[in-house]
Formats: structure tokens, sequence, C-alpha cells
């Protein structure tokens, strides 16, 4: 009798816990992105497991290496937690955080880790409701430092919100410029990284935008960008012609 209520409460452990070895192998994009919506529901309804966090995960993931399921770049801001909000563990998200959630060099190097090294088959572009980033960008608000090179990226954004929305100014053309800003960074991603192309072409990559709600706790999820398809065949033709350019050595 006490073999068998162990094994079912192993059973039921079972269910909730996520893979602790070569997650990403083991899930498609789709299954993937089933675990991050389930995860955040679970967040939202005060349900949370808090799976892979404790000793033993700590020491798998040590001797085994990692192997997340997923990549996620967000905003460094300290409301927005990728593990938190998805209610995942150590080693599950590859996660890649900048303020503003802006595809640049060292983001986009980032990213590129996580999907083709570490093989994640999902990413997932977070931005989030109240980006101090985009509002400083949209409202004309002062940065100093560093900080107006990191904000450039975002300045597309804003001013294709301006443009769609003519009637809108200040802080109401923010929430549209937040969710052009997603739009914008997996623009300058694909633009980029002929390598997540090819992953996205190949079907071992899916990408996908995504807003999070800092009060509810909810992610809305966009899907894959409107123009995702050109984007990649934009890349391939420039990367064919740069490549016919090169002069060849004998």
């Amino acid at each position: 009798m006490l073999q068998k209520s162990l094994l079912s409460c192993l059973g039921i452990l079972s269910f909730f816990v996520v893979p602790m070895v070569h997650a990403a192998e083991a899930l498609s994009s789709d299954t993937a992105l089933e675990q991050l919506i389930t995860g955040n529901k679970r967040f939202c309804t005060a349900q949370t497991i808090h799976p892979n966090q404790d000793a033993v995960r700590r020491k798998v993931t040590n001797s085994g290496g990692q192997h997340p399921f997923t990549t996620v770049i967000s905003c460094s801001d300290s409301r927005v937690v990728p593990e938190i909000l998805f209610d995942q563990g150590i080693g599950d998200v590859f996660v890649v955080r900048v303020a503003g959630n802006v595809c640049d060099s060292d983001e986009i190097g980032s990213i590129e880790y996580g999907v083709e090294h570490l093989k994640t088959p999902l990413l997932v572009v977070l931005g989030h409701s109240n980006c101090g980033a985009v509002t400083a960008v949209v409202t004309g608000g002062q940065v100093h430092g560093s900080i107006p090179g990191l904000v450039d990226n975002i300045v597309p954004a804003a001013k294709r919100a301006s443009e769609r929305n003519p009637k809108l100014h200040g802080k109401e053309l923010v929430p549209i410029a937040i969710r052009e800003n997603v739009w914008v960074s997996i623009e300058d991603l694909l633009r980029r990284s002929p390598m997540t192309c090819e992953l996205v072409q190949e079907g071992s990559l899916q990408i996908v935008g995504a807003m999070y709600d800092i009060e509810t706790g909810e992610v809305e999820w966009m899907g894959k960008h409107p123009n995702q398809a050109q984007l990649l065949k934009n890349t391939a033709e420039h990367e064919s012609s740069e490549h016919e350019s090169k002069p060849k050595h004998e």
C-alpha cells in the first residue's frame, strides 16, 4: 500500500514538473509555447508550482549543462522577470534582458547563442505595459549618458505609432508604441541575423511577440510578425547578393 501511494505521488509530481534534461530537444516550438502559456496562467491565478528550483535541479544542470526550451528577450524592468511570470525554473528559459527589449548587436548575439547553440525551438520577444524606455522616446523625455544610444532602436517604433495614429500624442501614444516596439525588435533581429532567419526557414525555430501586463500579470500573445515571410526573403536575398559580390580567390 505504501509503495502504491508513493508511486502515485511520483506520478502526480511528474505531471507538473518540467522535464529536467535536454528540454529544448524534447519539445517542439508549439509545446514550448504551451509550457509558457500554462505557466503564466498559474502565475496569474496564484497557483505557481515553482518547478525545477531545488538542489537536484542545480546538480543536474551543473553536471549536464543547460538545455532551456525557450529563449526570451525582455525589458530589464525589475517588474518583468520571465522566469517568475512564466513560472519556470533553473535552466528552463534562456533570458536576454535589456531596457526596451531592443535588438542591437549584443542582444542579437545573445539570442543567437540561445537559438543556435542551445537550440531552443522558441524565441519570445516580450514587451510590457508602462515601459519606461518607450515612454521616454515617445514623450521626448531627457535621457543621459549612454542611454540615448540604447533607446535609438525604439525611435522607429515611436515614429510608426505616431504616423498610424496622428490624432494621438504623448502618453496616449505610449501603449501603441510599446506594441510596435515588439515588432520593430523582431524586424531588427531578422534583418541582422541570417543565422536566426535560417533556423526559422528550416522550421527549427518559431519567433513570437508578446505583451506583459505588469498589473494583471497576464501575457498577451501577439503571434508571429505579420511580415515575417517578407523579412526572411529580404535577408536571404541580401546575403546572396553579398556573397556574390565578394571577390573569389583562386
